[in-house]
């Protein structure tokens, strides 16, 4: 976290509650007013302004630092109506420190219906090999992951490839990329929707 402020206050962003000395004061700050999905950069169409009553420990951005935020990174899922606060901002795109990109190919047929988009918080987890039932060519009896792995969705494909799986590029702790990625090579995989990202 001290990383992270250190970085934002590079590139002038300065939110703080100190800046309002009085409580009830009126004063213009940032809004998001967009969705921006973990690992977005952020746009012009993104943030918006408004004015609050903004008293101590209200974390916010001042309106003037509008430009400095275009061209940052969403740390987390900005949800439209929200007061931004720099802690929800990085400079890096992810993979962060501690995480790793895992991209994995699944059938569509084991993922949500509505399908998936970058910021869904989902589960992986390991699915049973059925006699007969053709997995990929490296499917094994063996499954690599014994508990389900929390992730974040960073990207998915526009569509299923010549082997007809859709590719998603899935956001987990590093110690687990290794196994998450042993498990996709054997097509036993599925993809659990815990949260869809505003």
């Amino acid at each position: 976290m001290i990383a992270l402020a250190v970085a934002l206050i590079g590139v002038g962003v300065l939110g703080s509650a100190a800046l309002y000395a009085r409580q009830n004061h009126q004063v213009p700050v940032l809004m998001v007013i967009a969705p921006v999905y973990a690992g977005s950069v952020v746009t012009s169409t993104d943030i918006g302004t408004t004015t609050v009553a903004a008293g101590p420990g209200v974390q916010v951005i001042p309106a003037n630092q509008l430009s400095q935020v275009i061209g940052l990174v969403a740390a987390t899922s900005l949800r439209p109506g929200t007061l931004l606060a720099a802690s929800e901002l990085t400079t890096r795109e992810p993979p962060l420190a501690g995480e790793v990109l895992v991209p994995v190919a699944v059938r569509p047929s084991v993922l949500p219906a509505g399908g998936l988009a970058p910021g869904d918080n989902v589960l992986i987890v390991a699915t049973p090999v059925v006699p007969g039932g053709g997995g990929s060519a490296g499917s094994s009896a063996t499954q690599v992951l014994t508990k389900p792995v929390p992730a974040i969705v960073v990207q998915v494909s526009a569509g299923p490839d010549q082997d007809g799986l859709d590719v998603v590029d899935l956001l987990v702790t590093a110690g687990y990329g290794v196994s998450v990625a042993q498990q996709s090579s054997t097509g036993q995989l599925a993809l659990i929707l815990v949260h869809r990202s505003p």
